[in-house]
């Protein structure tokens, strides 16, 4: 199963495959308490558009559209998927976010991309 859940909630599960999918560190968080396989910054929204988005829920819909074309540009994307879609065969994956925002955030517009890139 692939999900997103908000790294400052609960503890991890335990054979669960864990992803950062935030370009920056989230605050007040271990790298110990973390307990990440891999980081992927690298798939994050650019800097620029973070820095616009400011999580502004009237920008989300431009942020949406935005971040799901810097996917698709994103050379680094078709090894991610591979990735996941290969961790996924093993076990859950779950992409972790810090935003406060549970519903408008970039680990939303990820999932949705990666659930219809999986299903090809």
């Amino acid at each position: 199963m692939l999900k997103i859940q908000r790294i400052y909630q609960n503890e991890p599960e335990a054979g669960t495959y864990r992803i950062l999918v935030d370009r920056l560190w989230p605050r007040g968080i271990s790298k110990v308490k973390a307990q990440l396989d891999l980081w992927a910054k690298d798939v994050a929204p650019s800097t620029e558009l973070r820095k616009w988005f400011n999580h502004d829920e009237a920008k989300y819909p431009e942020f949406k559209t935005r971040y799901l074309a810097e996917i698709k540009a994103n050379p680094a994307m078709a090894e991610f998927v591979a990735t996941v879609k290969a961790q996924l065969q093993q076990s859950d994956v779950v992409l972790l976010y810090g935003a406060k925002d549970q519903q408008d955030n970039q680990a939303q517009v990820l999932l949705k991309y990666l659930q219809a890139e999986l299903k090809k």
